[in-house]
């Protein structure tokens, strides 16, 4: 007995764990949404670019566009332009997107339009990037500055992350005379960077220019510098002006590198304006698109991987587990009578279409019309078989009947009791019927009123939206319902009603 109480209390443990941990693994490590209503933001971002064409020579423009390769993915990506060819290549770990026209005339737009959103899967994609680097050739007065600054970096710091932001609060003290011969009178950001990587390269430490955009809606928009630098395992991300560690997580990467974000053969005056709004969507719509649009399988694997209408079907068969614990609760803890523990679930099923009030009515006519009809074949002494047999042809006979004259008279909701499962209705006329005669007409209405109760309630639970949502998204939760049924399942204690039954013996003990 010892060996399987233990037993059983391992099985319910297992259970639990695995539940709680693939539950757990979907919210926290996928990143799949908890609640239906929740949003996400999608971002619609414009670039509009702008020139002068040269009337008498072929014109080719390229641009960088954001090569989405980590966090963030395109659910869209448009071209926008009359008469020009367009490619997409990959060059260094960037895009670019190239148009090109034999002959363009005066001014010329083009657009190039990016609908994106976070990368909903919560993967972290595998990088990788240079850990050593040449040192860049300097001579001179410059070699001589350059070692002088690099003297107290060393000094100040620990580790290949520590040295950059030493490297790059030292480059913005414009009081040092060593960075001011270093910059020879261009204090810019980009040449600032320039002298960064001078250093950082004297000291083999490797590291690129980071062009970014700021998803920020409605503001105008220009790419923003950063650093970067691979510690061997990660990009580690540098504000070039203060030092500081960590790209936002608003910043979006257009392009690496030291070349402009666009050029112009055939024409002139080329400028690039950015314009950006953002809107929300479904949660999880948006993880099924990014999981539409990207190599990702995290939703692939799960009930949203199934034919639309197959899913509908599994909405409501996950949800019979749910309804079935209602029962059980209802019966072994409060000690509610019904008609077995299936038979409520089945008629809450049965509630969905008729809905609630409806339903109730339905099944309550059903019911005593079938238990008038087998209490008069009753008197004819006839077998079990032969007597479910006519009681069945009834109940059909009935249903068709109720559904004709509610079509009749307008009430379309009547239609919806032929969904009432025929069979079920006919074994409980027939139970009910068996609980009057061994038990008497009190206990047989106790008993069905119970049914009726227990199959509201069951469908009022199955029915919650949110509570559909999760268990639907998140199934593994069934394994903990079935570690909560195994626990119940050695359960001898008092039922609520029977403390009710008992209580003249606490009266006599008192």
């Amino acid at each position: 007995m010892r060996s399987l109480t233990l037993h059983l209390k391992i099985l319910i443990t297992i259970l639990v764990v695995l539940g709680i941990s693939v539950t757990a693994y979907q919210i926290f490590v996928l990143g799949i949404p908890v609640t239906e209503d929740a949003t996400d933001d999608l971002w619609n971002i414009d670039a509009k670019v702008e020139f002068v064409a040269n009337p008498k020579d072929p014109v080719k423009i390229q641009m960088f566009v954001p090569p989405l390769s980590r966090d963030f993915v395109s659910l869209n990506e448009s071209f926008i332009s009359n008469n020009y060819g367009v490619s997409v290549n990959r060059i260094d770990g960037n895009r670019k997107v190239t148009w090109s026209a034999r002959r363009a005339k005066g001014n010329q737009t083009l657009y190039y339009r990016l609908v994106l959103t976070k990368r909903y899967s919560g993967e972290k994609v595998k990088v990788k990037g240079p850990t050593f680097r040449d040192s860049i050739a300097v001579e001179g007065p410059e070699k001589i500055a350059a070692e002088a600054l690099l003297a107290p970096i060393r000094q100040h710091s620990a580790d290949v992350e520590t040295f950059i932001s030493e490297a790059i609060k030292r480059t913005n003290n414009l009081n040092d005379d060593n960075v001011k011969l270093l910059l020879a009178g261009d204090p810019s950001t980009p040449h600032k960077a320039k002298i960064v990587e001078l250093l950082l390269s004297i000291a083999h430490v490797p590291v690129e220019k980071v062009h970014t955009i700021r998803l920020v809606a409605d503001q105008p928009q220009a790419p923003e510098l950063w650093l970067r630098s691979f510690n061997g395992n990660d990009w580690l991300y540098f504000n070039p002006e203060t030092g500081e560690q960590g790209l936002p997580a608003d910043r979006l990467l257009w392009w690496t590198g030291d070349e402009n974000l666009i050029t112009v053969d055939g024409g002139k005056k080329a400028m690039v304006t950015f314009s950006l709004n953002n809107s929300e969507m479904n949660a999880i719509r948006l993880a099924k698109l990014t999981d539409e649009n990207t190599d990702a399988n995290f939703l692939e694997y799960s009930l949203y991987g199934l034919p639309l209408q197959t899913q509908q079907t599994f909405m409501i068969m996950v949800m019979i587990p749910i309804g079935v614990l209602v029962i059980l609760i209802l019966r072994n803890l409060i000690g509610l009578q019904t008609l077995g523990t299936f038979t409520p679930v089945l008629i809450a099923l049965a509630f969905r279409e008729t809905q609630l009030g409806f339903g109730i009515v339905l099944f309550t006519i059903i019911t005593a019309l079938g238990l008038s009809l087998r209490s008069y074949l009753e008197h004819l002494k006839l077998q079990m078989l032969p007597r479910l047999s006519v009681v069945l042809t009834f109940v059909v006979v009935l249903i068709a009947a109720i559904s004709l004259f509610s079509h009749k008279l307008g009430l379309e909701r009547g239609l919806s009791v032929a969904l009432f499962p025929m069979v079920i209705l006919t074994m409980t006329i027939e139970r009910l019927s068996i609980t009057w005669e061994e038990r008497g007409a009190n206990h047989a209405l106790k008993v069905a009123i119970g049914t009726l109760f227990a199959a509201s309630l069951a469908h009022l639970i199955m029915s919650v939206p949110e509570l559909v949502y999760f268990v639907f998204t998140f199934p593994a939760i069934l394994l903990i319902l079935v570690g909560f049924m195994l626990a119940m399942g050695r359960y001898r204690g008092y039922r609520l009603t029977e403390l009710v039954r008992f209580k003249a013996f606490l009266k006599a003990d008192s």
